[in-house]
């Protein structure tokens, strides 16, 4: 949105101030764009809202680190349910763009802005309980450290555009906007780094249901010269078919000897 502002020659919009160069997204947001703001912000509310749940049920089965007492457990659902209060207000001022709905906009921004916040604080919290049971998972310090330099640079983002909007330096406000947007950007995709655990235990648990297979398929299959194999034969053979041959002869040669003293008799 940035760049299409940029592109077409950063034309001055109805919303903006007299006094501003420089548009707020909300300003951008609030032209034709309209569309491509909600959905974009949509699509990211949701995509974030369930990596949360996702992360939820992969501790829960045990395919990442477990949480180890009911206080991370109520970080997590905490996490979760402040992510869709976020994801709500930054859906609803998308709707209520700062044109026609000035103040519902900006309440709805600091839903967002608070909503989101707090998320990072719950779970950046529940990462710091996980990092002291698990300290020989490295990836939870890692994204720990991470969740709380977005938390610490966010707020005084925040802060800080507060401020200069209060004062009416809207570019400065507008530029310290889209900052805190591209950080923001970085703090969801931060997230594929709590999933890598879960890849590697998938490869681990399907490696070794292969190993388990392949012993399985050893233990059931025939030893060579045993059962239907070159013995079993052998012995069938040595056994039954010596035994028939020697029976026909007992009874060829008995026939013989018999037939003989008939032809006496007679």
């Amino acid at each position: 949105m940035l760049l299409t502002w940029i592109t077409d020659g950063k034309p001055r919009l109805p919303s903006m101030d007299e006094n501003q160069d420089i548009a707020y997204i909300s300003d951008v947001g609030s032209t034709d764009l309209k569309p491509l703001f909600i959905a974009m912000s949509t699509v990211t509310v949701v995509v974030f809202d369930i990596s949360f749940i996702f992360e939820r049920y992969l501790r829960h089965s045990g395919r990442l680190a477990p949480n180890t007492s009911t206080w991370q457990k109520f970080l997590s659902v905490l996490t979760i349910f402040f992510s869709i209060v976020g994801g709500v207000g930054l859906i609803l001022l998308t709707i209520f763009d700062n044109l026609r709905h000035n103040t519902l906009h900006n309440v709805f921004l600091v839903v967002f802005i608070a909503g989101y916040i707090l998320t990072a604080i719950c779970c950046c919290w529940e990462y710091q309980r996980l990092g002291i049971h698990y300290r020989q998972h490295r990836i939870l310090r890692i994204s720990f450290w991470v969740k709380l330099a977005f938390i610490i640079i966010e707020i005084a983002l925040c802060i800080a555009f507060g401020v200069e909007n209060t004062l009416s330096n809207y570019n400065t406000a507008a530029i310290l906007e889209w900052v805190i947007a591209l950080i923001y950007t970085f703090f969801v995709l931060s997230f594929f780094l709590d999933f890598i655990p879960a890849v590697r235990t998938k490869h681990h648990q399907s490696r070794e249901t292969e190993d388990q297979m392949a012993m399985n398929e050893s233990a059931v299959a025939p030893v060579p010269g045993y059962g239907g194999g070159g013995q079993s034969a052998g012995y069938t053979a040595g056994r039954h078919y010596a035994n028939t041959d020697s029976y026909a002869s007992d009874y060829t040669n008995g026939t013989n000897g018999y037939k003989p003293r008939q032809a006496g008799m007679v």
